[in-house]
């Protein structure tokens, strides 16, 4: 990070400042705690009031952290990261939650889906070409789900017919998270239809610059617009692009999916924690008339005992997943299920506790760190996207639990 003296940018941190700290684990959470505070003191004077768009604050914080190390910070060395250990990824994660610092939405494909895939399946060209423009703000989308084609992905219809040395691609795709401002896509057609659904699909990296590609945003009950539907008339990919063999892309797919395991939801789940305590300490500041009421009271005890059992749940999660223990599938469906859950009870207790006020959206302001209607209204999104629960239930019973179809 920097700041002006005089005509002259002043070094504050350096790329050695933090990583050079990594082998002990109190320095260096002291040293990426410093450099969070510091850096974030200075994300006010940079985009100071409304100054400065969503776009542009993703890359300002992504520059920020590559600064230090931190761009890609559990990726290998090859790629652009630099190895952390798991300890240290988990005090980033803390500390990211503490000081509420921003979420890296923008990049969560670009972070975790995309090397989750890569790095397993792709080829040597593909790695070094794709991977280390990560940490230089490059922008990735997911070209999953269909209209159709969500939770049962495997339907999906979207087509790639072989054309020499390329594929020419139609279709439609839904829900890509950000695509709007991606550089690439990680995408999945069908290539066969005469076979079983799994068996048929082919895994592709496709430049969202390509002639044929239309992405239109699409318009939250939050207000926001994050997600965008994309149209894909005679598209051509390169086969070079082809991740994997022709045909085997479930296979690939799992590996992306996987991604939505381990840190990403850890992270998420420490924030749940600073977000409820915040709650709670403004209540006491506001003097709250539910904390008057016994039986708002014990609700929100209740609540802030299970989100304490989730975190339990998600670092259990980080040991299997590092143990790579056969269990893992099984604790990530339990953690799907309960903590979208609970996201969306929490958010309508707040709701409820905010009175009428609650439910008008005001915006987050340093007053009020948490919008009671925006946190209630989009917890919904979240036992949805991924699987959504009732389909995670089915999972956990016939696969998990052997239980026989009805």
């Amino acid at each position: 990070m920097t700041t002006k003296k005089g005509n002259e940018a002043e070094t504050l941190f350096g790329p050695r400042d933090i990583l050079d700290k990594a082998d002990d684990p109190s320095r260096f959470r002291a040293a990426v705690r410093a450099w969070m505070k510091a850096t974030l003191e200075a994300e006010r004077k940079v985009f100071s009031g409304s100054n400065g768009s969503f776009y542009d604050k993703q890359q300002w914080w992504m520059a920020e952290r590559n600064k230090v190390g931190l761009g890609t910070p559990h990726w290998p060395r090859a790629y652009g990261g630099v190895d952390l250990s798991l300890t240290n990824q988990v005090i980033i994660a803390e500390e990211v939650a503490r000081i509420g610092a921003p979420i890296m939405s923008l990049f969560t494909i670009s972070l975790n889906h995309l090397p989750a895939t890569l790095i397993k399946w792709g080829t040597e060209e593909q790695k070094t070409r794709y991977l280390p423009g990560v940490s230089k703000g490059v922008v990735w989308c997911q070209g999953f789900s269909e209209p159709g084609a969500g939770s049962d992905l495997a339907s999906l219809r979207t087509r790639a017919v072989r054309d020499g040395d390329s594929y020419i691609i139609n279709g439609q795709k839904i829900w890509s998270s950000y695509s709007m401002y991606a550089e690439y896509c990680i995408l999945l057609t069908r290539t066969n239809p005469d076979v079983k659904k799994h068996a048929g699909i082919t895994f592709f990296i496709m430049d969202m610059k390509a002639t044929g590609i239309e992405v239109r945003p699409l318009r939250q009950a939050n207000g926001a617009a994050s997600f965008a539907e994309i149209f894909l008339v005679d598209v051509r990919i390169p086969i070079e692009n082809r991740v994997g063999e022709e045909n085997e892309g479930w296979a690939v797919a799992q590996s992306t999916l996987s991604a939505e395991r381990g840190l990403l939801v850890f992270e998420s789940g420490e924030r749940l924690r600073y977000l409820m305590e915040e709650f709670y300490a403004d209540a006491l500041r506001r003097d709250a008339d539910w904390l008057k009421n016994s039986a708002m009271t014990r609700e929100f005890a209740r609540l802030f005992a299970a989100m304490q059992g989730c975190r339990r749940l998600l670092r259990r999660l980080l040991r299997e997943t590092e143990a790579e223990s056969p269990s893992v599938a099984e604790t990530v469906i339990y953690v799907k299920i309960i903590t979208t859950a609970l996201q969306q009870r929490i958010g309508d207790f707040m709701m409820r506790a905010n009175g009428l006020g609650g439910q008008v959206y005001s915006g987050i302001t340093p007053d009020m760190p948490v919008d009671p209607i925006d946190m209630y209204v989009s917890s919904f999104g979240g036992t949805i996207a991924g699987g959504s629960n009732e389909i995670m239930r089915n999972v956990l019973a016939e696969r998990i639990l052997h239980m026989p179809r009805s």
